[in-house]
């Protein structure tokens, strides 16, 4: 028998398209862009970061950078939001270890100048852009995040079909990481 997969207290199986041994991603019920999901600890007595097990910390890292770069890639996605709130202080609405990847897309302005910047490949010119790429976020006023109230609960039936895309969406880009290692 499968043991219920469980965020917090809710049982959540048709929104989950990741599982590995110690950890599931599953797609959020009022994401705030196309692609926000969440990687969690499948221990439901995980509350905050630091009580995981050395091996399951091993394990939600991993997954994270799996499950960005599966994000990044079916999202077209230009950078990533890698939030945890740890705990009420800081945020933490449930008490349920979670990290939100959150797709982002740049509105840099760069131009035909992106090319030579593409051209660059040493970490000085990797901070330049990156720096350069934070500057003018800031100036368009940063990440505008829906008012809460204007997010409605999406049903059972869209989260498990975008849990499926992602299911079927995951094994081709493992299968191309594979392929590369």
């Amino acid at each position: 028998m499968t043991k219920e997969t469980l965020f917090y207290q809710f049982a959540v199986e048709s929104q989950v398209f990741f599982k590995s041994k110690y950890t599931y991603a599953l797609v959020n019920i009022k994401p705030l862009v196309p692609g926000h999901v969440l990687v969690v600890p499948l221990r439901t007595s995980v509350l905050r970061f630091g009580d995981l097990t050395p091996s399951e910390s091993t394990d939600y890292m991993n997954s994270l950078q799996l499950i960005q770069g599966l994000i990044r890639k079916v999202y077209k996605a230009d950078a990533l939001n890698i939030a945890i709130q740890d705990g009420p202080e800081a945020g933490q609405s449930v008490p349920h270890l979670h990290t939100h990847l959150i797709p982002r897309y740049k509105t840099d302005g760069y131009g035909d100048g992106i090319y030579q910047r593409l051209e660059k490949t040493d970490l000085a010119a990797a901070y330049e852009d990156f720096f350069a790429r934070k500057e003018v976020f800031q100036k368009e006023g940063g990440f505008n995040a829906p008012d809460d109230a204007s997010r409605s609960p999406r049903s059972a039936e869209e989260m498990a079909k975008e849990a499926d895309f992602l299911r079927a969406e995951l094994e081709k880009y493992e299968a191309e990481v594979a392929a590369k290692n």
